[in-house]
């Protein structure tokens, strides 16, 4: 097991999160702690667990990982955990991860009863990880006399507020994808958009990020999200894979780039307008800025999503480009695998986002932007993780608000 020393700026107290982990399934009365969401794995092991993987949080002593055989090895080299505490499933006799696991959980943890805290739920998001039917009804029948207790809100609570190191490895995630930006910028001015696609711009801002640090292209929807003329009003050209689409002139461009620093996530958009611009996209575009400027001014302790909202939507309204807002502002961020939760998801829909919680100091989200007005061919996007702060927000992405016109 090792740590890096506490004045490295990144650092984080992964035996701490442990600590508080264990002291809340001990109220809580849960016995063992079986984690299965990727961000309950990148929380707990700050390693990337790209493969079906599982977590047993015994109620004193190390957690142990179950991930796939072929990724065990690089799991444990990327981990605080050692080789010991983790382990590798395969599809072989008594090595499969349902048998494995239920067989740590009475041999070498040595519960032969309790209660047992899985993660079950729903998300909009792929990849969330919660514990499949099959998976639940299959571990219910390898642990007889167990009761199975629905607890993922165990590690969201202790997740909600970041510490100094994660805040720390989210600046320089951002401060990554702002290199990618200006890798782009540099290379579409000057005539350079010129026989461009799209895929090609996402290329030009993976490579600039890679140099800089970024260990993936984290989103899960395409990598580095690009879109150009009529693809930026597609919802303001949300979630929006690079095509082979070329960029033309006299259309607009919208470049929403991701990068990962330490399981951190650095997401943020900019948007252009290939000269020539008419005068209908320069409002178009004057209002996208205002508001985004006038979203992040509000953001702050002590409101919530429908509060922000209303205020931003009135102020659409008064300037007459209400339609074209997505009437949505942010969706949640944490360490890789929490994308969307936003607070507790305790509101009066399961597992969405509860519009009356009240954002608190140190909170991490992602202010989140569409402008789509799809019959003029036209719609921009931003994105750029955000710092609750007492009086405001500190944006991550310092990279220009603006709507760009290149020639």
């Amino acid at each position: 097991m090792t740590q890096k020393p506490q004045n490295d700026p990144y650092f984080i107290d992964f035996p701490g999160r442990l600590a508080r982990i264990q002291d809340t399934m001990a109220k809580e009365n849960i016995d063992l702690y079986l984690g299965s969401r990727l961000r309950t794995l990148s929380w707990v092991t700050d390693a990337f667990c790209p493969w079906r993987s599982y977590i047993v949080i015994p109620a004193q002593g190390l957690p142990t990982v179950f991930t796939f055989v072929i990724d065990a090895a690089r799991v444990a080299d990327d981990s605080w955990l050692d080789e010991d505490h983790v382990l590798g499933y395969a599809p072989l006799g008594g090595m499969d991860q349902i048998g494995q696991i239920a067989d740590f959980i009475t041999e070498n943890v040595g519960l032969k009863k309790g209660r047992i805290g899985i993660e079950t739920g729903m998300s909009n998001y792929l990849p969330e990880g919660n514990l499949t039917h099959y998976e639940y009804e299959s571990f219910r029948a390898a642990l007889p006399g167990f009761e199975l207790v629905n607890s993922h809100d165990i590690v969201d609570r202790l997740a909600l507020i970041k510490d100094e190191g994660t805040i720390n490895r989210f600046r320089e995630a951002s401060r990554i994808v702002d290199i990618g930006h200006r890798a782009v910028r540099d290379a579409i001015s000057n005539g350079g958009w010129k026989g461009m696609t799209e895929t090609e711009i996402a290329g030009i801002a993976a490579l600039a990020m890679r140099k800089a640090g970024s260990v993936w292209e984290w989103s899960f929807t395409g990598g580095n999200e690009i879109a150009c003329g009529y693809r930026t009003g597609l919802a303001g050209g949300a979630c929006t894979p690079a095509s082979t689409k070329e960029l033309k002139a006299g259309e607009p461009l919208m470049v929403d780039i991701h990068a990962m620093f330490k399981l951190a996530l650095g997401d943020h958009s900019h948007n252009y307008l290939i000269a020539p611009a008419t005068d209908r996209q320069l409002w178009h575009a004057k209002n996208f800025v205002d508001i985004v400027a006038l979203t992040l001014k509000t953001y702050k302790a002590g409101i919530s999503p429908v509060s922000l909202a209303e205020q931003m939507l009135e102020f659409a309204e008064s300037r007459g480009f209400a339609e074209y807002m997505v009437p949505g502002f942010e969706h949640g961020i944490g360490m890789l695998g929490d994308e969307w939760r936003i607070g507790m998801n305790d509101g009066p829909m399961p597992y969405w986002t509860n519009p009356e919680h009240v954002y608190r100091e140190n909170e991490l989200l992602i202010c989140a932007m569409q402008y789509a007005c799809p019959q003029e061919n036209i719609g921009f996007r931003y994105e750029n993780p955000i710092l609750i702060g007492k009086d405001m927000c500190e944006p991550m992405s310092h990279f220009i608000l603006d709507v760009e016109v290149i020639d």
